[in-house]
């Protein structure tokens, strides 16, 4: 990419203004082109850097010090996401720049035993952060363990501007969170899963804070934590709109003073043992603009609490229920009479919920769009004969170890689901050829299809999907039938094919490789894990067109060699991960 140059001339930087290209950098779609454009000239390279809102920052290296370079180069950032779980490099020459700069010991987060550097962000990354980044406004501190109240209480005094904050995992106390209430006036999103330290002490001086601003509260595995924060959170936040808790030390009257004092509420998800029906109807009675409700490992509740959903809240789009025992049918009726609005579904180990509940979701739920079950062992095999029938909508079904469900049912969902997108099977014995041929040959609008461990599914069902032109992701592992016919047809049927899991087919062979390499030319991540039959030979056709690659497993592949792996790193400018065991 470079000016337009005419009869020696740049007629690009001598005509547009510094504002317009930087309206164009805005408008780049994607990380390499930003790169790309400030790679042009210097000018280009100052305005780029002025363009950026956003950095991403890893583990690997030292957090610290690339918080101290980027905030004197990207000065115009609002969004920084650092994240410890991330492995991504910290460049040499970047560490050698550092210490040729002659850069004080604060710019490093060392261990005081041995001096080596770790890779965790200290408080000063977070001093660092706060002088550099101004004008922050979102803030994702993921499992940054290293950083204390110090850290954040100065970060929260020079970043008043600051709307959302994420501190995941992190260690804070009292005085951080209390801190980030006293100075950021305008916080709409606060998320407090994993901060173990804290108590009700922080909750109650950040909520009298930034009450006027706050609408979103996510707190997990806070032991600390009481209903004495939560009705704090009533008392101060009449605007809050989500709220998520997971806490054994939150009681009905925590929940209920929340649900009672913020109306407005649309989302809310739950997993606290101890709350009970109660809460739900408080939920039903007190909360009609809920849309989004999940309840997780609920013992204490029954069809009860799910009757005042029905009843009361008549915008609900999302339900999940996980792990809820004394959950019936009449549950789920309740819902589907009462929640016309309902998009997304999922029912995952609800054990006495059957095909009654399902069944009426089919009749009452025509908007249905996605629907998951997963560990539904009393659900019969007609089940989604209703939900074909009256959810001509529905785009995503996912289906895990539903032992009763075979292909009759899959059958009903293709003839009536037309429009069906992404389909994700597991470990569901009765499901075959039949089912995933019906899929093939009706829904042509297919992007997304994962069959894993289904005995039955062979070549025909795969000839069958090929007609999917669309298709980009496909999981066929563990389905022992499936051959290079099968492979071979989705080669040339599935161009557009950028993920592929074919591990665990012992009749795949070399020639299933050779036709992906020629049809697939946009695959980026391919599993081939115990594949015994694939050699270096079908890894070198593979590779010699699959240029954009990215991922390769090769696990216990036990005709691949060393020379296998270095036709793949070699002939693959893009790779970033290759997964070789025996």
């Amino acid at each position: 990419m470079r000016p337009m140059r005419g009869g020696g001339h740049d007629r690009i930087n001598t005509c547009l203004p510094d504002e317009l290209i930087v309206e164009v950098f805005r408008r780049l779609d994607s990380k390499p082109s930003h790169d790309s454009s400030s790679l042009v000239c210097k000018r280009w390279l100052a305005l780029e850097r002025r363009s950026r809102t956003s950095l991403r920052i890893g583990a690997t290296g030292n957090p610290d010090l690339f918080v101290d370079l980027l905030s004197r180069r990207f000065v115009n950032v609002r969004h920084v996401h650092i994240d410890e779980r991330l492995n991504i490099s910290l460049p040499v020459h970047l560490g050698s720049a550092a210490r040729w700069r002659g850069g004080s010991s604060s710019s490093y987060n060392k261990s005081e035993e041995d001096g080596v550097e770790t890779n965790s962000l200290s408080d000063a990354g977070m001093v660092a952060l706060g002088h550099g980044f101004l004008k922050l406004e979102r803030l994702s501190l993921v499992w940054c363990s290293s950083v204390s109240s110090a850290g954040l209480t100065s970060l929260a005094d020079k970043c008043r501007l600051l709307k959302s904050l994420d501190l995941q995992g992190c260690y804070v106390g009292d005085q951080g969170v209390a801190a980030v209430g006293q100075c950021c006036k305008q916080l709409e999103d606060l998320n407090l899963r994993f901060c173990e330290g804290l108590t009700d002490v922080c909750l109650v001086e950040l909520a009298s804070g930034v009450g006027k601003s706050l609408k979103s509260l996510g707190i997990a595995a806070c032991v600390k934590i009481t209903d004495t924060a939560l009705e704090a959170v009533r008392l101060h936040c009449k605007s809050l709109e989500s709220m998520s808790l997971d806490a054994e030390s939150i009681h009905n009257k925590g929940v209920l003073a929340v649900v009672q004092g913020c109306p407005g509420l649309k989302v809310l998800k739950l997993q606290c043992i101890n709350v009970t029906d109660e809460v739900l109807i408080a939920v039903g009675n007190c909360c009609s603009y809920v849309e989004i409700l999940a309840l997780y490992t609920f013992q204490r509740f029954s069809d009860k609490g799910l009757h005042a959903i029905g009843n009361g809240c008549k915008k609900l789009k999302n339900l999940t229920l996980s792990d809820c025992y004394f959950l019936s049918d009449k549950a789920l009726e309740s819902i589907a009479i009462g929640c016309k609005e309902l998009t997304h579904l999922e029912v995952n180990g609800c054990h006495n919920i059957g095909t009654l509940g399902l069944e009426s979701i089919g009749k009452s739920c025509p908007r249905l769009t996605e629907l998951a079950l997963l560990y539904c062992q009393r659900i019969g095999k007609f089940v989604l004969a209703e939900i074909g029938k009256g959810c001509k909508f529905l785009q995503a079904l996912h289906l895990v170890d539903c032992s009763s469900i075979g292909d009759e049912a899959i059958c009903s969902i293709a003839m009536g689901c037309r429009n069906l997108k992404k389909l994700h099977i597991r470990r569901c014995y009765e499901i075959g050829n039949k089912g995933v041929v019906a899929i093939g040959e009706n829904c042509r609008s297919l992007t997304n299809l994962s069959l894993r461990f289904c005995d039955r599914v062979g070549d025909e069902a795969l000839i069958a999907v090929s007609q999917c032109s669309s298709l980009q992701y496909l999981n066929v592992s563990g389905c022992h039938q499936i051959g290079n016919a099968g492979l071979i047809a989705i080669a040339r049927g599935c161009a557009e094919i950028t993920y592929l899991d074919v591990s665990v087919l012992q009749n795949l062979g070399d020639l299933s490789l050779a036709e992906l390499g020629e049809g697939c030319p946009n695959l980026k991540e391919i599993v081939l894990s115990h594949c015994r039959q694939i050699t270096d030979v079908g890894l070198n056709h593979l590779v010699k067109n699959c240029t954009m690659l990215t991922s390769c497993h090769m696990v216990y592949c036990q005709g691949i060699t060393s020379a296998g792996v270095a036709t793949v790193v070699s002939s693959c400018p893009n790779i970033k991960k290759v997964l070789v065991e025996k």
